[in-house]
């Protein structure tokens, strides 16, 4: 995959569908009633990147403080979602030690790599931070669990909404109708191509999560760290 055509075909297909007052807002963000969980291997930024991009969220909340903005202690990328969240799901239905094993069979021998996060892509319902990698280590990851997981009858949901390639962050969600559109999307174009910085991804956890990955329903399972 191309990472940067892919973002840019996201990016003028969402853009043009958020101005056309074609985008998706998220009813389940404030309701009690979302019980969706799950289990993902996530990589979080340093915490000099997840300043840069707090900056960033607080001049868009300056224009439009109703939508969801995450919060440093949220910011993350997906590695992989090895169950995606859903209602009912209970973390006691699963044996996690079986699952931290396969994950470290998967990691075994993997290097640290940097990922830089560079611009903005967007959906029709989120604004994300566009990521790049210097090697495909993350995608050999994806692989490794897609194999290893397969192979174990272990209970998974890996790729069954989209097949994950890429190593964006989602930091925007839309909670309701833009109050200022305009300014808003001039904000974001402004920041399209900006440079939010490089960290060294040395580290990949396995969570306990909502849909969001909001730290007060995280649990963390292990932590797992790549071979220097």
């Amino acid at each position: 995959m191309n990472l940067k055509q892919h973002y840019e075909a996201l990016y003028t297909s969402s853009i043009k569908k958020i101005r056309s007052d074609k985008y998706e807002t998220d009813p389940l963000i404030d309701s009690p009633l979302d019980k969706r969980m799950g289990l993902t291997l996530i990589i979080r930024p340093s915490d000099q990147v997840k300043t840069r991009i707090k900056n960033f969220l607080d001049e868009l909340r300056d224009v439009d403080s109703h939508q969801y903005y995450y919060p440093e202690s949220d910011m993350h990328i997906t590695v992989m979602s090895v169950i995606s969240a859903y209602p009912g799901f209970d973390l006691q239905s699963v044996s996690i030690p079986e699952y931290t094993a396969i994950i470290k069979k998967s990691l075994t021998g993997l290097k640290p790599f940097d990922i830089c996060f560079s611009g903005l892509t967007a959906s029709p319902s989120c604004i994300m931070i566009r990521g790049f990698f210097n090697d495909n280590t993350i995608n050999t990851i994806r692989d490794n669990l897609r194999t290893n997981f397969r192979d174990s009858g272990l209970l998974q949901s890996m790729d069954s909404r989209y097949v994950i390639e890429a190593a964006h962050s989602t930091v925007v969600r839309f909670r309701e109708k833009l109050s200022d559109k305009e300014r808003f999307m001039d904000l974001i174009e402004q920041y399209r191509e900006h440079e939010f910085g490089t960290f060294t991804a040395d580290t990949v956890e396995f969570v306990y999560n909502d849909w969001y990955q909001r730290k007060k329903y995280v649990t963390g399972l292990c932590r797992f760290r790549l071979d220097n």
